[in-house]
């Protein structure tokens, strides 16, 4: 039978550069356990897991009886080791809706809940569309819309008027602060997806996804701000634009008999990020190399589409 094989192409002299770019990775990792409290034990544990799973699945068509040495030699795992985690695989279930998330990305791009200037509309919370009632109808059936509203308002992403029962965003951006085990569940989802997507691209030659990202240094406090508000403007213009249209794929797919409640289809995710960070002092050089220096602004370099 064909198994795959190790790739033998990189050259040596690349190993360097894969062992840096996996630092970068987990050095972010690394901050998020010892911030939150995960031991190295733990996060040993689900590494080791990883590393069978993706064996695993590596091998599909390799004889049981084979299995544990081979994940073993490819991971360096031993073999009881695997066989504990090998025996230890179970499939994850698929993530829950996030119906507060759903209202709130319908609100911020479908046009009958959005003014003249694009922005979000206070509602009224009951009452024909346009109204909070009806957004949330238009979510889901399975929420009451004052449970719905409730939850918004304990995630800090809506207000209500009582006096005038009208219900307005109180920001623009879906971060629910407070709510820890959702940021915990956008973390993982955002930045398991873009770094999935990233290894593919490498891995099959940079022509699996879109993934571009823009570097500039130099830059001031004032600038960084001034940049903050266009990036969230930006993403404004494009989640107004594909929601409604990814929204619209959805439904004509749904019709066609090819959609997600029959566990068909394709899953999408599509992101906009930005990080600033203080650049670190200079090193001194020569006056040769120093004149060499300069500011930029630039695509990052390897980056695929």
């Amino acid at each position: 039978m064909t198994e795959p094989q190790p790739d033998t192409a990189t050259p040596p002299g690349e190993q360097p550069a894969l062992l840096e770019a996996v630092r970068q990775l987990l050095v972010p990792l690394a901050r998020l356990a010892v911030a939150r409290g995960l031991t190295h034990a733990t996060v040993d544990e689900m590494l080791r897991a990883a590393f069978v799973e993706e064996a695993y699945a590596a091998y599909p068509n390799l004889l049981e009886h084979r299995r544990v040495s081979r994940i073993s030699a490819a991971t360096g795992i031993n073999r009881r080791e695997v066989t504990r985690l090998t025996a230890a695989r179970q499939q994850r279930p698929e993530p829950d809706r996030s119906y507060p998330s759903e209202a709130f990305a319908r609100w911020t791009t479908h046009p009958e809940y959005l003014d003249q200037d694009g922005r979000p509309r206070v509602l009224p919370r009951l009452g024909a569309l346009p109204s909070f009632e009806t957004l949330a109808q238009s979510v889901t059936r399975d929420m009451h819309p004052r449970s719905l509203l409730e939850e918004l308002l304990r995630l800090g992403l809506a207000q209500h008027d009582a006096a005038a029962d009208l219900v307005s965003l109180r920001r623009e951006a879906f971060v629910p602060r407070g709510d820890q085990v959702r940021m915990d569940t956008f973390l993982g989802a955002n930045v398991g997806d873009h770094f999935s997507a990233a290894v593919a691209n490498v891995l099959a030659g940079g022509s699996e996804h879109f993934e571009q990202a823009l570097y500039a240094d130099g830059l001031s406090e004032k600038s960084l701000a001034t940049l903050r508000e266009l990036v969230a403007h930006h993403w404004r213009s494009i989640t107004g634009d594909l929601v409604p249209r990814v929204e619209k794929m959805i439904a004509d797919d749904d019709a066609a008999g090819i959609g997600s409640t029959l566990g068909a289809g394709n899953r999408l995710r599509i992101g906009l990020f930005s990080y600033q960070v203080p650049v670190d002092p200079p090193v001194p050089v020569a006056p040769v190399a120093k004149s060499a220096a300069r500011k930029s602004a630039r695509r990052s370099e390897g980056e695929s589409s």
